[in-house]
């Protein structure tokens, strides 16, 4: 499977890239971190000009280089791009070297697949020299071409209006296709969904083995499909990996593999009493709609028949908007979930760094009833003047009232 350049992503401009500008304009060396085929390689190549060089380890001379002779590679280099830095973590020392002799900004701008932070000795090499920032798939907002962050209209107490709305079957369709702008480019469910397993196939057979070492991959594609089946739920390790064949260790390490792909992301329980989170159990969130349904077979026609699944779609696609928005915001923000020992429960807690936090709960439906909002109520009075605002976010088009500090809103605002 092919991994370069995909021209329909210049068709979506990225949010991300004023952050990227800012970086470059003050900082020696800049990460773009994300998923392959999110968009890095046109976002970093729409921001090259003239004096920088562009080298990609997709080729397998220059990627020889880089492992064989890093500094050899990096001597000479005034400025450059260098794509897919993930197969060759070691030519970050080199860099490392370059900058510390040359700390002009801007010097060199990096993208990986994978989340390098989390590498053994990679946190520490560049420290004080480089800022990562991540690019995930398209967000609505990308593909709508709204420039508005909602995020921090919500903690400014503004719930955005959406200028493309979506409701029933128009929002399905965008939550089961997701944000790959290859996908976008399919025109069938099917080919959407060949895509999507020629593309996962491809990332364990090659980025899973570049990254961890592990070389026994023929139970990732199984282990991956049971974590799609218990999406949005407590991760319970023991009994996932017991599914095939794993042991609980074995199963938490792949779980940390699959989150390093960005492929999801293990959601931590909100508490008042920050002290308190670490004791909590992580649900797992897939942050692409569109992989979560091609890996449970959820398609548009299948949708209203399995609600359950469809809801669990929606959870995983309204947490990939969030998610994105983060990314690019003013502000800084943290995602968790709610529940309590009486099984009250909050989809997303979404904290900002003072401390002020913003609820939401999602319904894959257009009718609302008082049991939606228990778990909104309960933090109402748990979270006291923390909480800015609780939003049901639905299949809807109106913003409604809903009490003290709640509201309904439609989860076609995420793209306003």
């Amino acid at each position: 499977m092919s991994f370069l350049m995909n021209p329909n992503d210049a068709l979506y401009p990225r949010l991300l890239e004023p952050k990227v500008r800012e970086v470059m304009a003050d900082t020696p060396v800049a990460l773009i971190a994300g998923p392959r085929q999110a968009g890095k390689t046109t976002l970093v190549r729409q921001l090259a000009d003239q004096d920088i060089r562009y080298l990609t380890l997709d080729d397998e001379t220059t990627l020889l280089a880089a492992k064989e002779d890093p500094i050899g590679l990096v001597r000479n280099l005034n400025r450059a791009i260098v794509d897919e830095i993930q197969r060759a973590p070691g030519l970050l020392l080199a860099i490392k070297k370059s900058v510390d002799e040359d700390r002009r900004p801007g010097r060199f701008l990096l993208t990986g697949s994978a989340n390098l932070m989390t590498l053994p000795t990679v946190a520490d090499s560049l420290a004080g020299r480089m800022e990562t920032l991540t690019l995930l798939p398209l967000s609505q907002s990308e593909i709508h071409q709204s420039r508005t962050n909602w995020l921090d209209a919500v903690f400014f107490g503004k719930i955005p209006v959406a200028q493309s709305p979506a409701i029933g079957q128009e929002l399905v369709e965008s939550v089961v296709r997701g944000g790959y702008p290859e996908v976008l480019t399919r025109t069938t469910q099917r080919r959407r969904t060949a895509w999507i397993r020629q593309y996962l196939a491809a990332l364990i057979q090659r980025d899973v083995r570049d990254i961890t070492g592990i070389d026994k991959l023929s139970s990732l594609p199984q282990f991956l499909a049971a974590l799609a089946q218990v999406a949005g739920q407590l991760c319970n390790y023991s009994k996932l990996g017991g599914q095939v064949g794993l042991d609980h260790k074995t199963a938490a390490k792949y779980v940390t593999v699959f989150e390093q792909m960005f492929l999801l992301r293990r959601v931590e329980a909100w508490a008042a009493n920050r002290l308190n989170r670490v004791i909590k159990t992580p649900k797992i969130q897939f942050i692409d709609s569109g992989i979560l349904s091609a890996l449970t077979g959820l398609t548009e026609e299948s949708a209203q028949k399995d609600r359950n699944m469809l809801g669990k779609v929606f959870e995983s696609f309204v947490f990939g908007e969030i998610l994105k928005h983060a990314t690019h915001a003013d502000g800084d923000y943290r995602i968790y979930y709610y529940r309590d020992h009486d099984k009250y429960e909050v989809d997303f807690v979404i904290e900002r760094a003072d401390g002020d936090i913003v609820a939401v709960e999602i319904k894959a439906g257009a009718t609302i009833s008082s049991n939606d909002l228990r778990g909104l109520h309960r933090l109402v009075g748990l979270a006291g003047k923390q909480l800015k605002m609780g939003i049901l976010l639905y299949d809807g088009l109106e913003v409604l009232p809903l009490g003290e500090r709640l509201c309904s809103a439609p989860i076609s605002c995420l793209w306003g």
